[in-house]
């Protein structure tokens, strides 16, 4: 700790902070802001096409602008916390967060809900890397993946706490209201962050203006090529420029952080089989589950006619699950290799993806919660062990980097799965809709309903329940990949035998 009374890491395992435990409720509050908003959302999707009269294509883009911003910028926001302060960014984008949300509440058209998104992903972008460096930064390796458990269970709270509050906004208020779930907790997580957290960063080090430059524009280029170019066409003039820029700076950046002496990211975290299979497994996973679940919440508004309230209320199971097995897969992880939980866990996964695809139209609530069952306790066995693995592998002084890192490949693998898999599921949907059915109809579900056409609903629920199946069964070859690559890449040894914690130190 420096003259300022700032932590500053220089590459060794951090010793305990005596306020670790209250630390990480600030955390996990900041987390909740992001999760919350992100599960209120996709709830008020129905709501936005009605009362917004947002398109799908509007809708993709309410979706997209978020992560387009924050995948964009998270490498350098990530970087820039290592050097000038973590609690200083996560304050920062808690307030640009919290900012943008209270502006939602104001938009009348839907280009300005996108603006308003674009403005909470740069929040987003500064918010999400700092929950985690400051986590393995406060704890040392015998306490970590209890923290990670406890953050990945605050994640399900979130799933639960979203829906609920969302749906009950949405049948007694206007869309807007949703938006301002966030403030009041984004407020909170400020002043508990100015109270309890300490400042903490890496050791003096020079800035890299270059690669935060060449980042940002490779990224955004990047993720904005894999929004577009499925509307677009992957040969027009915006999506060729998009791939150019794209793979001449994520190019120029690959070489300049190789030959600085003073990187951003630590590019031979690549070299280490814990982070890259833990990584990329998540981005697997990530690709096959990102769209399906955003067709869920409309599946339980559209198909079986349930009211926003009672579409959160019916995702209730599933975030119990995934937080209970979040607790048990972190006490397994005492016994068993994060090899065999992620491996496991992302099996598991996939069987309870095999049931939603078993879905019919017939079908009702019954075996969608058998499938989210079993995908909660699969997602909770394998969190904390991917979290801690990848964590493990990154040096205190690069915490913020590598987190950032993490963020960012997930993200463009929601990003790939919500423009890709997304098109594709319209595509399906579309196909199973009759030529003569009006083209609204044939393009959205939501459309079809409001025609006041029972046949043409029944139809419309028929084929939408199609294409979920179709999504449900990618999501079962992308997380089966997921675990076959844990099992493949990561170390096979059995974990470390945990050390035992010292006394805590009241200050």
């Amino acid at each position: 700790m420096n003259s300022n009374g700032v932590r500053e890491e220089s590459g060794r395992t951090p010793a305990k902070h005596p306020r670790r435990w209250w630390i990480l409720g600030v955390l996990c509050v900041s987390l909740l802001v992001l999760v919350v908003d992100n599960t209120v959302l996709n709830l008020a999707i129905p709501s936005l096409i009605r009362d917004l009269g947002a398109s799908p294509a509007d809708v993709q883009w309410i979706i997209d602008a978020y992560v387009l911003a924050f995948a964009g910028l998270l490498l350098t926001a990530g970087s820039l916390s290592d050097r000038y302060g973590r609690r200083r960014f996560l304050i920062i984008g808690l307030v640009a967060f919290g900012v943008a949300s209270l502006i939602a509440t104001l938009v009348q058209e839907p280009w300005q809900l996108i603006g308003a998104r674009a403005l909470m992903g740069v929040g987003g972008s500064f918010l999400m890397p700092s929950t985690l460096s400051i986590l393995i930064t406060v704890f040392d390796e015998s306490e970590r993946r209890k923290a990670f458990a406890a953050w990945s269970a605050v994640a399900m709270v979130g799933v639960i706490a979203g829906p609920t509050l969302g749906g009950f906004l949405l049948e007694h208020y206007w869309w807007g209201s949703v938006f301002l779930l966030n403030v009041p907790i984004a407020a909170v997580a400020v002043v508990a962050a100015v109270l309890l957290m300490p400042e903490s960063r890496a050791k003096a080090r020079r800035t890299d203006p270059a690669g935060a430059l060449l980042s940002t524009i490779g990224m955004t280029a990047l993720v904005y090529v894999v929004i577009a170019a499925p509307r677009d066409g992957w040969g027009s003039t915006g999506s060729v420029t998009a791939i150019a820029v794209a793979v001449v700076a994520l190019g120029a950046f690959v070489v300049w952080e190789r030959r600085t002496d003073h990187p951003m990211l630590p590019l031979t975290l690549f070299r280490d089989r814990d982070f890259s299979g833990s990584s990329f497994s998540i981005v697997l996973m990530s690709f096959g589950t990102g769209a399906l679940l955003l067709m869920l919440t409309q599946y339980l508004q559209f198909v079986l006619s349930y009211g926003p309230m009672k579409a959160g209320l019916a995702l209730l199971p599933y975030a119990v699950a995934a937080a209970i097995f979040n607790g048990v897969g972190a006490g397994l992880g005492q016994r068993v290799s994060n090899r065999v939980l992620i491996a496991g866990g992302m099996a598991v996964m996939a069987g309870g993806f095999a049931v939603l695809g078993m879905i019919g139209p017939a079908d009702g609530y019954g075996k969608l919660i058998a499938g989210l069952l079993v995908m909660g306790i699969g997602g909770g066995l394998a969190g904390p062990a991917a979290y801690a693995t990848l964590m493990g592998a990154v040096p205190p002084e690069y915490a913020g980097a590598g987190s950032a890192l993490n963020d960012t490949v997930q993200q463009v693998g929601m990003a790939l799965s919500v423009a890709i898999l997304g098109s594709v599921l319209a595509g399906v949907y579309t196909a199973r809709m009759p030529d003569a059915a009006p083209d609204a109809a044939r393009d959205s579900i939501g459309a079809a309903l409001q025609m006041g056409d029972a046949g043409l609903a029944s139809t419309a629920r028929e084929a939408f329940v199609s294409a979920m199946s179709f999504g449900s069964w990618v999501g079962v070859a992308f997380t089966l990949a997921a675990a076959a690559l844990a099992f493949t890449v990561l170390r096979p040894g059995r974990p470390a035998p945990v050390a035992q914690p010292e006394p805590e130190k009241v200050a």
